[in-house]
């Protein structure tokens, strides 16, 4: 516990609070389900405050993308395994052995209530600081001129403004202990004669990677 504090730069005045964050439904009934409906609207709040101040002069459509794409499962996945919550997740026997330790969707979801947990635990501004905190790459690295849209969308949408077939995207490995996979994922534009490759925690963060790059290449 005092590991995942100092990654989040917060220190529990309720510790309770913190330990039910970590817990899921299938370790006991005291789980973090609760506390991850408050940490989805404190997370959307304080990323929405964030675009505010670093964006002034964008449109609501173009930070309501942005938001979508930074407060997602395959971004707070990212945050995640920033925060090393893979193995701190209290499960069930049964969703220990089907690999629920690395499985996105419960990480992605123990994230949030964490949030939440500091958000009850601090108030409004010990979450924000934290979330913006846990999200500061991520925002700097934001391209207003994409106006929020994921490297996949991009990609799309620039092969069928030249009328050109859709990419394919294809796993060639799958590396690393059940906990912590890392996923190798080909993106190839066949009429261009293209492929290149991304990697990542889950396909679909393989997916954008690998989507990103071959944007470097065609469209740079």
């Amino acid at each position: 516990m005092t590991d995942l504090e100092q990654r989040l730069g917060y220190t529990f005045g309720d510790p309770a609070l913190l330990s039910r964050a970590l817990t899921h439904r299938s370790h006991s009934a005291e789980h973090n389900e609760r506390l991850e409906f408050v940490g989805d609207a404190v997370l959307n709040c304080a990323v929405a405050a964030a675009l505010y101040r670093r964006f002034p002069q964008l449109p609501e459509g173009d930070l309501s993308r942005i938001r979508a794409n930074l407060v997602n499962r395959d971004c707070l996945l990212l945050r995640a395994q920033d925060l090393g919550m893979s193995g701190l997740v209290r499960l069930g026997e049964g969703e220990v052995k089907s690999g629920g330790a690395s499985r996105p969707s419960i990480l992605a979801d123990a994230t949030e209530a964490v949030f939440g947990a500091i958000f009850l635990d601090g108030g409004f501004d010990a979450a924000g600081k934290v979330i913006e905190h846990c999200y500061a790459e991520a925002v700097n690295a934001i391209d207003p001129a994409a106006s929020g849209k994921d490297p996949k969308t991009r990609l799309q949408e620039w092969l069928q403004a030249k009328g050109m077939p859709l990419p394919e995207y294809t796993i060639t490995a799958i590396e690393g202990e059940a906990h912590r996979q890392t996923f190798t994922v080909s993106c190839r534009v066949h009429v261009l004669g293209r492929e290149t490759t991304g990697h990542g925690a889950s396909r679909r963060v393989a997916e954008q990677e690998a989507a990103r790059a071959a944007l470097a290449e065609l469209a740079p």
